[in-house]
Order: structure tokens, then sequence, then C-alpha cells
């Protein structure tokens, strides 16, 4: 029981990591690969939603401007902010017997 909560809770964490990786990045395509990785380390380290929101902001600010120099038009509006790690496995029980499935019917 004990190992096979262990492997949920690291596939939930691979998968969401895994996730991050993939989340585009705002005026990515002005970017080195070592900005982008610089970029989501401080998305990781910003402690509150607050923190990213800001990080995101001076981010895009910052595409916006490199954009405006070489020539390159990007969106206007910044990305959703807030959007945080999702509202999780909706509607997914859990590892417990449940109702109508174990002898205490």
């Amino acid at each position: 029981m004990k190992m096979a909560l262990t492997a949920v809770v690291l596939g939930l964490m691979a998968s969401s990591m895994s996730v991050a990786a993939e989340t585009p990045i705002y005026g990515s395509q002005l970017m080195t690969q070592q900005e982008r990785i610089e970029h989501r380390n401080k998305l990781r380290a910003a402690k509150t939603v607050e923190e990213r929101d800001q990080v995101r902001l001076q981010h895009h600010e910052q595409m916006q401007l490199r954009a405006k120099e070489k020539g390159v038009t990007l969106p206007d509006a910044p990305p959703a902010m807030g959007g945080g790690q999702g509202r999780g496995m909706v509607g997914v029980g859990g590892m417990g017997p449940g109702p109508g499935r174990g002898a205490n019917r």
C-alpha cells in the first residue's frame, strides 16, 4: 500500500514537472534555450501566485521590448495569470473501498 502511494505521488510530480516544461513561454521564439530555462526556474522559485504573476508580467514587458527592437509583432495581452496547478484529478475517487465496493455495505 505504501509503495503504491509513493508510486502515485512520484508519478504526479513527474507529470507536473513535464507540464511546466511544456508550457509555452510568451515570446519564446525571441529567447535562447538558456533564457527559457532561466525563466522557468524563476517561475518555479516564486513562492506565491502573485510572485509568479509578477515574474510573468516583467517577462512580458521584456519580450515586448525585444520584439519591438527586432521588428517582430507579439500579442499585446499578457498570458493568462494565476493558472497555478489546476484543479487536480476532479471526479476521481481515492484509494479506499468507497461506497458499495467494500465489505461494509
